[in-house]
C-alpha cells in the first residue's frame, strides 16, 4: 500500500508563495494519477490540481495561472507550487493518489482512494 505525507504548508501574506510537497512511500508502481485537494472550514473538499504519469496537468479554475503541479518520479514526490496566494486559498491541502487505469474526472474526490493527512496553508490579508 502507498502512504502519502504532505509538507510545506505555513502562513503567508496575500501575494506570497509556498511549495507543497507530497512524498509517497511503499509500492508506487500502480499509481496512475496524483492530485492535490483542499478543504476550508465549512466547505467541501475541492480538487485543486492533478497530474498523470505523462506529466499532463489539470487545474481548477480558481487556481489556474497561479498554481503549478509537478512531479519527480525518481523521488516519488509530487509538488504544488502556489503563487499569488489569496485569503480564499486558506485551507488544509491534501495529497491523493489513484490506482485506476482510467480516470474520467481527475479533480473529483471519488477518483482517489489513497490520501495523506494534510498540510495547513493560511493566507492573511
Amino acid at each position: 500500500q502507498v502512504q502519502l505525507v504532505e509538507s510545506g504548508g505555513g502562513s503567508v501574506q496575500s501575494g506570497g508563495s509556498l511549495r507543497l510537497s507530497c512524498a509517497a512511500s511503499g509500492d508506487t508502481y500502480g499509481s496512475y494519477l496524483m492530485a492535490w485537494f483542499r478543504q476550508a472550514p465549512g466547505k467541501e473538499r475541492e480538487g485543486v490540481a492533478a497530474i498523470d504519469r505523462a506529466d499532463s496537468p489539470s487545474y481548477a479554475h480558481s487556481v489556474s495561472g497561479r498554481f503549478t503541479i509537478s512531479q519527480d518520479k525518481a523521488k516519488n514526490t509530487v509538488y504544488l507550487q502556489t503563487n499569488s496566494l489569496k485569503p480564499e486559498d486558506t485551507a488544509t491541502y491534501f495529497c491523493a493518489a489513484s490506482t485506476k487505469n482510467v480516470v474520467v474526472s481527475p479533480l473529483e474526490e471519488y477518483e482517489y482512494k489513497i490520501w495523506g493527512q494534510g498540510t495547513q496553508v493560511t493566507v492573511s490579508s
